[in-house]
């Protein structure tokens, strides 16, 4: 993935983090390294969830993958996921989720990689090296949708 490259990966990606600092860095990473035409922040769970809904009737429009953080107010990473999973099917087949943490609690990483819907457990920040090995094991593109 190098920094002249023309057309990203990705249509759409979800960051959803109550942290203003690591959305910046998520949306600057995956600008500069043009992973996707559209890089949607949300610092809100609950936000986040609403927005989803509100695509389920144009599939084509969900996010690709979505990267959610665990540890936030109001609503956390696996509340989220309790609620997304009573989602329609259209919505979860078209969305990946990612969880991402700075936590090191080895409670939070077993209970990530034992839920089904999330596909990925990655340490806080973005950066170049998991956006790499995002675009190789997940080879959906633009070119193909």
């Amino acid at each position: 993935m190098e920094e002249n490259y023309t057309k990203p990966p990705f249509k759409k990606i979800l960051v959803i983090d109550d942290n203003a600092t690591d959305r910046y860095i998520a949306k600057r990473m995956a600008e500069k390294y043009h992973f996707a035409e559209e890089i949607v922040l949300h610092e809100s769970a609950v936000e986040a969830l609403e927005y989803i809904i509100s695509l389920e009737a144009t599939p084509h429009l969900l996010p690709q993958f979505i990267f959610l953080d665990i540890n936030m107010p109001g609503m956390n990473g696996y509340e989220f996921l309790d609620e997304y999973s009573k989602l329609s099917e259209t919505i979860k087949i078209n969305c990946i989720i990612m969880m991402i943490t700075t936590s090191l609690h080895p409670n939070d990483l077993e209970r990530a990689e034992s839920n089904p819907l999330v596909i990925r457990f990655l340490n806080k920040p973005i950066d170049k090296e998991k956006l790499i090995m995002i675009q190789e094991e997940f080879p959906l593109t633009n070119r193909e949708n």
